[in-house]
């Protein structure tokens, strides 16, 4: 395997925190929503390892809750953002005629400002969809459907390609001339071959999720300050980065080794797959 020190790294540090964020409170019990207003925004002690918030609230056991959101998001809209391109991206590859339509579909996404739609959306359908599922999954399945709705176009652009490299070789002409029906021939031969494809494009789509939730929580619009995010702390954090700089910097260091370990997951599955080698 090339760049093995890459996959070995990525898959060490998020397995970190990873466990740091689901195991870390049975060794660090205190309640991340505990108020104690005797010590508010104090620094490290014995009692808060890494000091409390504006409302005394413990910032490590907030980090954990806020880690545990923050990667159920990326993990949730991952799947849909790749379920969503890879229907998108195969029948695009398989069905000629459908090939230009679905293209332009995907063109026409790319074009459109991602940001300021996510934020048109999310201020729009906050309300109807907290008073259907209640505010906390309401919340998390809007901000998980508008990740995926404006991520799926890269993981659509890249099986297209390469379902159209595959769709001229000799197995799937002979498979087709067998008769093989096309979910089949789908499911069968195609997704098999392009599974390494997949799974990069998986991994791009956890950062890319991880990093937009937190856009989408620092500008105000994402998580409240109850549903602590990553993101949402950072944005809390920033208001004290004068006289508290950890605050934020604990937060903003999170988002970037969890973004950083994908980053060096995706590179080296990619590295794995790609026949040229290592770029």
């Amino acid at each position: 395997m090339r760049r093995p020190f890459a996959l070995c790294a990525g898959v060490a540090l998020l397995t970190l925190i990873v466990l740091a964020v689901l195991a870390g409170p049975l060794l660090w019990s205190v309640p991340p929503e505990r108020m104690d207003l005797a010590a508010r925004n104090a620094g490290a002690s014995l009692a808060h390892p890494l000091g409390t918030d504006q409302l005394g609230r413990d910032l490590l056991a907030r980090l954990m809750a806020g880690g545990r959101i923050s990667l159920a998001v990326g993990g949730a809209a991952m799947l849909a953002a790749v379920a969503l391109g890879t229907v998108i991206g195969v029948v695009a590859g398989m069905v000629r005629w459908l090939d230009g339509p679905l293209m332009r579909l995907t063109d026409l996404f790319l074009s459109l400002p991602l940001l300021p739609l996510a934020l048109i959306a999310v201020t729009l359908f906050r309300a109807p969809l907290a008073a259907a599922l209640g505010p906390e999954a309401g919340l998390f399945a809007l901000i998980v459907g508008v990740i995926a709705a404006t991520s799926w176009m890269q993981t659509a652009r890249v099986l297209r390609g390469e379902v159209l490299a595959l769709m001229a070789r000799s197995f799937i002409a002979a498979a087709r001339s067998a008769g093989t029906p096309p979910l089949a021939l789908a499911t069968r031969h195609i997704l098999p071959n392009v599974a390494s494809a997949i799974a990069v494009s998986a991994t791009l789509a956890v950062a890319g999720a991880i990093i937009t939730e937190s856009t989408l929580s620092f500008l105000g619009v994402g998580f409240p300050p109850d549903f602590p995010s990553w993101g949402r702390l950072l944005a809390d954090g920033t208001a004290y980065l004068g006289d508290r700089p950890g605050r934020a910097l604990w937060p903003g260091a999170l988002i970037s080794l969890t973004v950083l370990a994908v980053a060096y997951i995706g590179d080296a599955l990619r590295d794995r797959s790609d026949p040229r080698g290592p770029r």
